[in-house]
């Protein structure tokens, strides 16, 4: 799990780092993302949760603030649950289409936050574009997990047992899409 949340605090910072179009605040590639999809289709609930509640935390601690963790609590949590519940109940979406509704999401949290935060409803305006780049940043995203799962299973590496777990790692049968 430590080296997870390594993982998706640096991928955090890079992305922190890449100038994105457009101007408008909130849209980023995404990259951390990679390594929650990694945890929602080999790991378990509790231990994607707890990535996510991990890399929300020490990023804000290193390169955030307060603000920026509570923004980007509200957007993992809601991006999580859509996307276990899309993972779950969704008929076969594949990982992309999962890794899109996490986006979608997260930007949706992330505004709703802001927009109570700030007791503004003008945030609203931005959700249109917000959502577009959301769709785009999470195909991306969603592309680069497929094909790092992908590389993993073919290595074999998901069957690596836990530390302190007594089965491997709960994961779904199915391949990503």
């Amino acid at each position: 799990m430590a080296l997870l949340t390594a993982v998706a605090v640096v991928l955090g910072y890079i992305e922190h780092l890449i100038p994105m179009p457009g101007g408008i605040p909130g849209i980023k590639l995404g990259l951390a993302n990679t390594v929650l999809l990694y945890a929602i289709y080999l790991l378990d609930v509790k231990s994607a949760f707890l990535l996510m509640v991990l890399k929300v935390g020490l990023s804000g601690l290193m390169y955030g603030g307060v603000s920026a963790m509570m923004f980007s609590f509200g957007g993992g949590v809601c991006s999580l649950v859509m996307m276990l519940l899309i993972k779950k109940l969704g008929g076969g979406v594949s990982i992309i289409g999962v890794s899109v509704v996490g986006a979608v999401f997260h930007n949706v949290g992330q505004t709703a936050v802001a927009a109570f935060m700030v007791n503004t409803a003008a945030l609203m305006g931005y959700v249109p574009f917000l959502l577009v780049a959301a769709v785009v940043t999470g195909v991306l995203t969603g592309i680069a997990a497929k094909y790092a799962i992908q590389g993993l299973k073919a290595s074999g590496m998901e069957n690596v047992k836990m530390p302190g777990k007594e089965s491997k790692p709960q994961h779904s049968q199915e391949e990503p899409k």
